[in-house]
């Protein structure tokens, strides 16, 4: 019972980070599971179906732009990691978390590996569910604020999403301890529209 780890959306300017655990079945073979950056967007929203089907537990949870501003963006991905092996259905004997680091507090043993999403299954499936789950949430914040274009570039420092920021302003959805977007909030006392 082994768990991969692994998370979407540390470096963007807005949204939630997402972390996925997931427990895949050795009975039920996966094809085409790679790390999520290297496949296209149709072959992740075709992949992740086939991982909630057929693993034997997978969880995708978050951190919120909240807590990514109060505790930071490495500990917010943590927290969502570590959330994401909390509610799986089926505890693991051991996590395989992708990245040098390993959460604190889980309750089973639990081991880095750097590239993991490319070198373990469960890893690149828990890949594919975070990436999938988080680009999902900023085509919604696309429908919700269609001037920022966050379905085009995720929520990522992109001209097209800096221009917006400059265009329109920063967001309740912006993480406020970024960059561009601290940087907006002090030359415009703090406004938020």
């Amino acid at each position: 019972m082994i768990a991969g780890v692994d998370e979407a959306g540390r470096g963007p300017l807005a949204g939630a980070v997402f972390a996925a655990a997931v427990i895949l079945d050795p009975a039920k073979s996966i094809q085409g599971l790679a790390d999520s950056k290297k496949l296209s967007e149709k072959q992740r929203d075709a992949l992740a179906p086939q991982i909630k089907e057929r693993a034997l537990a997978w969880c995708i949870a978050s951190a919120s732009v909240a807590e990514i501003d109060t505790l930071n963006i490495l500990q917010a991905t943590m927290l969502a990691m570590r959330r994401a092996v909390e509610g799986l259905a089926e505890a693991p004997d051991e996590v395989l978390i992708d990245g040098n680091r390993v959460p604190k507090g889980l309750a089973m043993p639990a081991r880095a590996i750097v590239k993991g999403d490319a070198l373990e299954p469960a890893i690149s499936a828990a890949s594919i569910l975070a990436k999938t789950a988080r680009d999902a949430e900023l085509v919604a914040l696309d429908a919700l604020y269609p001037a920022y274009g966050f379905a085009r570039h995720k929520g990522y420092p992109t001209a097209e999403h800096l221009a917006a920021i400059e265009a329109h302003g920063v967001l309740a959805v912006h993480r406020k301890t970024f960059g561009p977007v601290k940087r907006w909030l002090a030359t415009h006392q703090g406004e938020l529209f």
